[in-house]
């Protein structure tokens, strides 16, 4: 059995909110209770949107609520660059495996989804995409390099991805109904968030992912990508989302619940982490 590898993969596009703060105190949680190391990940794709104040927001405001990690932009390690802006050549080696192998191609449809592609998808905000460009697979060896162009993983159709949730149990998908050929790469040459994420895994030697339950679906997309490029599966621990009191989840937009705002009205952070504790009472973290 491997040793324990988590870690917390904060994107700097905005002030961390409540939400965020309880999906990462689990992993924090589970990653201490297993004896492992937990890795800070800055996911700083997104240069239009990820500014310098985000990026030492996360720091402040995640040890504010008590949280430390192994290895990171902060504190090194051997996995190291730890933020994504700096990690193009492992994106590069990855696209080129999955170009190699028949399993992308390019594609010249519309842009209107491709700005979705760089952030983690949210529930069921990825447009379905209808095949249009998936003849082209024949030409994508014919691609020294994947810029110019958008990128897509041509998924099995009707294949069954089913993986076990250590918190939400079996999760069953189907390939061609459940979601639809993804995007890899985005026309403006920045890898997507399905492709960096698990390259990144990867490299790290990640063995559990947790994160919040709005990424089920996009862990059988990740699911197919690690199985083309043969890496080893790491476990999955999806959080419940917290959501307003018109039940929708809190995002970044929400200020009122932003950790920098709790942190300026006096919030005491041992107050939240006892919330957090009590929600998940009876979660045991598995090694």
């Amino acid at each position: 059995m491997r040793t324990y590898r988590g870690r917390l993969a904060p994107s700097p596009t905005g002030y961390l909110h409540l939400g965020h703060a309880r999906t990462f105190w689990i992993a924090h949680q589970r990653a201490r209770a297993a004896q492992g190391k937990l890795v800070f990940r800055n996911e700083d794709l997104d240069y239009q949107r990820c500014k310098p104040e985000f990026v030492s927001a996360m720091y402040e405001d995640l040890r504010w609520i008590g949280l430390d990690w192994d290895e990171g932009p902060d504190v090194a390690g051997p996995f190291g660059p730890y933020s994504q802006s700096q990690r193009r050549s492992v994106y590069l080696e990855c696209w080129r495996r999955l170009r190699d192998g028949g399993f992308i191609y390019p594609c010249s449809c519309s842009r209107k989804d491709l700005e979705r592609a760089l952030q983690a998808p949210h529930e069921d905000d990825e447009i379905p995409y209808p095949g249009t460009c998936r003849g082209k697979i024949i030409t994508a060896r014919d691609w020294k390099a994947p810029a110019g162009i958008s990128w897509r993983f041509k998924v099995p159709d009707e294949q069954k991805i089913a993986f076990n949730d250590l918190k939400f149990g079996t999760q069953h998908f189907t390939a061609g109904s459940d979601f639809s050929d993804f995007l890899v790469w985005r026309r403006d040459d920045i890898p997507a968030y399905q492709l960096a994420v698990i390259a990144d895994d990867e490299a790290m030697q990640i063995t559990e992912v947790v994160r919040g339950a709005d990424l089920l679906k996009s862990t059988a997309r990740q699911l197919l990508l690690i199985r083309a490029l043969g890496y080893e599966e790491p476990a999955y621990f999806h959080c419940p989302l917290l959501r307003d009191e018109r039940n929708l989840r809190l995002a970044k937009r929400h200020d009122a619940l932003s950790l920098r705002t709790l942190r300026s009205q006096g919030a005491n952070p041992a107050e939240l982490t006892r919330r957090f504790a009590e929600e998940i009472q009876g979660d045991k973290p598995t090694p």
